[in-house]
Order: C-alpha cells, then structure tokens, then sequence
C-alpha cells in the first residue's frame, strides 16, 4: 500500500530512525554516524534513500542496504528505493563526531584526517600523526598490520598496557 502524502513521515524522522540501524562490523556506531547515509527524499510517495559505501568493495554494502529497508519497513514505510551514490566517494570526514567519540569508546582509535600512516615514520623521517591507545591513552604504540579486521582498520598494540586495538584508517 502505497504511503498517503499527508502521513508521510518527515525527513528528520527518517533521519532519526536510520540513526539506529547499526554498521554492521562496527555496531556501536550507526550507518548515519559514519556518514554512509547520503540524503533521504520523497519522489511521489516513494521514500528515496542515497548510500555511499565506505569504498566500492566493501562486502558490507548489500547488508547495509537490506538493513536500512528492513528498519524502514518496520516503521511501516513500503516504498523504499536505496540508491548507491559513488560520487563523491566516501571520506572518513564523513563520520560524526558522535560516531567518533563511540569508535574510541569501542576501542577502536578513529582516523587521523589528511593521515593514513598514523604512528609511522615517513620517508624523510618527519613523525605522521600521533594515535594514542584507546585504552590508556598511551603514545608507546606499534603497529602490527597494516591491515585489520576490515580493509579499512590498520592493527596496533599498545607497549604500555600491551593491549591491541584497531585504527580506523583516513581516507
């Protein structure tokens, strides 16, 4: 059944119920928190959701999608068409401060902007930007792989509590 016009829910609801679908390898923050939701509008009495994935092979953008309908549906919308916006791509300035504060809270440091070799060395041996443990805050950090969990998550070890932790990669 096709939504009527005048009870057609508003665009900050939207944007609040969406602000509980959870990412799905990272749920403590929310698909609006990392800045995955691009634009909610009505196009007649269809609900138009825009996406842009974190990058163009992430495995989790079919889930996303599936979960921002399913949380739809369940507040009684039926007319829902997800686009996936490549362009511009996706920026770790994207995600909210919000999003930022839960990522760290998590134990996951989130992204130095404009790095994406926090802790390191560069070629001309100037330091990158500093990351410390999200745990004890810590700056005696190594890294352990360049790759995580996820593609988009490098892995560090704290030298002092000797906790790993993952860092959110800039991009």
């Amino acid at each position: 059944m096709a939504q009527q016009i005048l009870n057609l829910p508003s665009d900050a609801q939207i944007w609040d119920w969406l602000d509980k679908v959870p990412d799905p390898e990272i749920p403590v923050v929310s698909v609006v928190d990392l800045g995955i939701v691009r634009n909610v509008a009505w196009e007649d009495n269809s609900l138009i959701v825009e996406i842009t994935p974190t990058y163009s092979g992430c495995p989790a953008t079919g889930v996303i999608a599936l979960d921002i309908e399913t949380a739809l549906l369940k507040r009684g919308l039926d007319n829902i068409k997800i686009r996936s916006v490549l362009s511009p791509a996706w920026t770790t300035s994207w995600i909210s401060q919000r999003g930022r504060e839960k990522l760290k809270a998590y134990g996951i440091v989130p992204p130095v902007e404009g790095d994406t070799c926090a802790g390191m060395i560069s070629l001309t041996g100037a330091k990158l930007a500093e990351i410390d443990c999200p745990r004890c805050e810590s700056s005696d950090i190594e890294r352990i792989s360049q790759f995580g969990s996820t593609p988009c998550k490098a892995s560090y070890r704290c030298k002092s509590c000797l906790e790993p932790f993952d860092y959110f990669k800039a991009l």
